[in-house]
């Protein structure tokens, strides 16, 4: 199946300079633009310099860019505008998530916060949802179009401790439903993702959201609950710093490349938990032989307690590496 990108216009390079001459002056069009004093630049370097600390505080310093989105409007009338002068033209927009997922363009981006505009096509939004995800930091949405959806919100209680590093699985209290209602046009939604979680279901329509996101580092992980049941089904790095590394070391452990060991045992010395056990079992999958000292040493001296029953569970399952028998 042939697709539009075997017309792409290598060949032709006038049209191709232009393209590239167009893209950048947009880019440094809107680079100019933000960087004024009441641009977006500003405004969401104030929002990150308090994030860490205060992270609805730094949604409070970003909700009028949700309130007033004429500058939106703008904004992707100038990328259809490149667009309609060539369809092979990349606005300077970057994109976030694929495969038919939600998904969507990254508006602005400075350290923890992110403004991005998220679809969720009608087949996801209209889907019946299974799980509640619930992500370290604070939300607010402005729903653009509702897409006739039903919204409702999960909530799962947290204690101070458990957020500030003793989280265990084993101790996760599970996450209660409220009852569906209408997703309506223009509301916003203010959550604390750490506690709040969000479901679409029964959309009639794509749903189109201006997500303003603040994801401080934290050493408690993404959870993931079953809604049905309430329980908590899977955890995963929140650090946007440790998730990246985890997929890169997924995909050296696909294409088994041995000789990246050295960099799986350092990365089970990072401060995230899950990102810790996630490179030691891919590593125990990838070189046994690698892993096993530093299993043995998890095992005895990990700091999170559900890391050390995992290693030393895993330790019963494989015997040490044998020495080599002796020539003699």
């Amino acid at each position: 199946m042939r697709s539009r990108h075997d017309h792409y216009p290598r060949t032709d390079a006038a049209r191709c300079r232009a393209m590239r001459a167009a893209e950048a002056g947009l880019a440094a069009r809107w680079r100019s633009e933000d960087k004024r004093p009441a641009g977006l630049a500003a405004a969401m370097a104030a929002a990150d310099a308090i994030a860490a600390v205060d992270p609805a505080h730094a949604i409070a310093h970003l909700r009028s860019w949700l309130a007033d989105t004429r500058w939106l409007d703008a904004r992707l009338a100038a990328a259809l505008a490149l667009l309609a002068a060539d369809p092979f033209a990349r606005p300077p927009l970057p994109l976030v998530g694929s495969g038919g997922a939600p998904g969507g363009l990254i508006l602005a981006e400075r350290g923890t916060v992110r403004l991005s505009l998220q679809l969720w096509p009608f087949e996801v939004a209209g889907a019946p949802p299974t799980t509640a995800l619930f992500v370290p930091g604070r939300a607010a949405i402005r729903v653009l179009a509702a897409g006739s959806a039903s919204f409702a919100l999960h909530h799962v209680a947290l204690s101070d401790a458990e957020e500030a590093g003793a989280f265990t699985a084993a101790g996760a209290a599970p996450c209660t439903s409220d009852p569906p209602r209408p997703l309506r046009d223009r509301e916003l939604l203010d959550l604390d993702t750490t506690r709040t979680a969000f479901t679409l279901s029964r959309a009639r329509g794509d749903v189109l959201l201006l997500d303003l996101s603040v994801r401080p580092p934290s050493p408690l992980p993404v959870r993931a609950h079953d809604i049905a049941s309430g329980r908590l089904i899977h955890v995963a790095a929140s650090r946007r710093d440790s998730s990246f590394r985890q997929m890169a070391l997924a995909l050296l452990a696909a294409m088994e490349r041995r000789t990246a060991a050295p960099l799986f045992l350092t990365a089970t010395h990072g401060e995230d938990f899950a990102a810790r056990w996630a490179a030691m079992r891919d590593l125990i999958a990838l070189d046994p032989a690698a892993a096993h000292p530093r299993l043995v040493r998890m095992a005895a001296h990990d700091p999170h307690p559900e890391v050390r029953a995992a290693a030393a569970a895993t330790l019963a399952l494989f015997a040490a590496p044998k020495a080599e028998p002796c020539p003699a």
